[in-house]
């Protein structure tokens, strides 16, 4: 059975995206731990980061870079957070968010129920940033 990421990939599930390629795709989070939240995923099934092959491994991390600079500024921080958990999916996974302070960096803290223009506004502002980066 195909990991929800990969339905959202393929467009069965609704998701929020602010970058794609051939390889790699990058959209928020529905539970974020800060506004911004994107998880950048590649698009091939993998489940265990320690997996997946170098050259694919350097793409995600190259656009986990190049998001958290748009976060930097669409979000107006010094710093953002990455994280790679793959508890909760089982398909490759890197969370980057927006981080003020080390208490930014926790799970247990997500936004349950984040609201729909929350989510757009962050889009948006992600997707921005992005352009003006090129």
């Amino acid at each position: 059975m195909a990991s929800v990421f990969t339905m959202i990939i393929n467009r069965e599930i609704p998701g929020r995206f602010v970058y794609e390629d051939d390889e790699v795709v990058a959209f928020l989070t529905i539970e974020p731990m800060t506004q911004g939240h994107t998880l950048v995923v590649p698009r091939a099934e993998i489940d265990n980061w320690q997996d997946v092959e170098p050259a694919v491994f350097a793409k995600v991390m190259a656009v986990a870079q190049r998001i958290g600079k748009a976060q930097s500024a669409a979000f107006d921080v010094q710093r953002t957070g990455l994280i790679i958990a793959g508890l909760e999916v089982p398909h490759l996974h890197v969370h980057v968010f927006p981080a003020r302070e080390l208490s930014d960096f926790g799970f247990a803290g997500v936004d349950r129920n984040p609201s729909p223009e929350s989510l757009d506004e962050a889009q948006a502002k992600i997707v921005a940033a992005l352009a003006e980066l090129d």
